[in-house]
């Protein structure tokens, strides 16, 4: 326990490739799992321990039963968050500059830049408004730069393509009803968008943690496929977990206030979100690679941004 890095140790069966064997060990809990040339000699967790094999799992830092709707400093991924002028969404993950290599908290444009009505420098707290969060007290970072949305005009006339169009997608809003719904609108023109993304500069950089509640840290990326199952810690439903349904979606999303914008691009997973979620990062089922950026859905399904498109637009890197 004395070890950086260790939160706890039990006894467990030993881990071999993923799989669980029938071997009793010595299980380190590690706050990340590390290469051996990261850490110094003192504290290797040695293979063996009085003669009993030891295991290193990793957990993520422990707290405390504290709600997601908290106050967290440090702050993880998975807790509330917002602009100082909308309700509360979910702070996603920590990614860094491309250029700079800055430390910034990454969430959507409706989370941290008020659906494009926001400025540089803009005060962002956690937890959200919605959760008690106050303006000077609860800043934690102040708006960087986000990923404007092209919100569409409505009108024109039908044509019979459009008509076919709005009949698959009538089924998908059938399964997507919130407040972030899918819903399809004939417009003119058609403005495209492909993310939902914003990034915010801690004030100081001791505030927020490289790590998401429930998860971990995360080391890179993945491509999503169809089937692959994918987990994410957020403000209001917490962990959950799901499969992706759909990849390469079109949606159109209600924002409100007579708000509509497509997305292109998009992917669709079952039930794992409800409204606040938004931000969330999501992540492999199988390794702590990110796969995409929530940012909608309903009771039935989720809806998020492919990661690398995210990552782009914002020009970050995360892992």
């Amino acid at each position: 326990m004395g070890r950086q890095n260790v939160n706890g140790v039990g006894i467990g069966y030993k881990i071999v490739k993923g799989r669980q064997t029938n071997q009793l060990c010595l299980t380190v809990l590690v706050r990340q799992k590390l290469t051996q040339q990261a850490l110094t000699a003192e504290n290797l967790v040695p293979r063996s321990i009085d003669g009993i094999p030891t295991d290193v799992v990793q957990v993520g830092e422990l707290w405390a039963s504290q709600l997601r709707t908290d106050r967290y400093r440090p702050a993880p991924g998975g807790v509330s968050i917002g602009h100082y002028r909308i309700t509360a969404g979910t702070l996603g993950a920590v990614v860094r500059d491309r250029a700079t290599g800055d430390r910034l908290i990454l969430s959507n444009n409706h989370v941290l830049a008020n659906s494009n009505d926001a400025q540089t420098g803009d005060p962002i707290i956690q937890p959200g408004g919605a959760d008690g969060g106050i303006v000077g007290q609860d800043t934690i970072a102040t708006l960087e730069r986000f990923c404007p949305i092209s919100f569409n005009s409505q009108g024109g006339g039908s044509c019979g393509i459009a008509s076919a169009y709005a009949q698959v997608g009538n089924v998908i809003a059938s399964l997507l009803g919130s407040s972030h719904r899918v819903q399809v609108v004939q417009v003119m023109p058609q403005a495209v968008n492909l993310v939902d993304a914003a990034v915010a500069r801690p004030l100081n950089g001791e505030d927020v943690l490289d790590e998401i509640l429930g998860i971990g840290a995360i080391t890179g990326t993945v491509d999503a496929v169809l089937g692959m199952p994918v987990r994410k810690s957020g403000r209001t439903t917490e962990f959950t977990t799901g499969e992706i349904l759909t990849i390469d979606s079109t949606v159109s999303v209600n924002y409100g206030s007579g708000r509509v914008a497509t997305f292109e691009n998009q992917l669709v997973a079952g039930p794992m979100s409800q409204g606040g979620d938004s931000g969330s990062l999501v992540v492999a089922g199988d390794s702590p690679d990110a796969v995409g950026l929530l940012f909608a859905g309903s009771d039935q399904s989720t809806i998020f941004n492919p990661i690398q498109a995210v990552l782009d637009c914002l020009d970050v890197v995360i892992g």
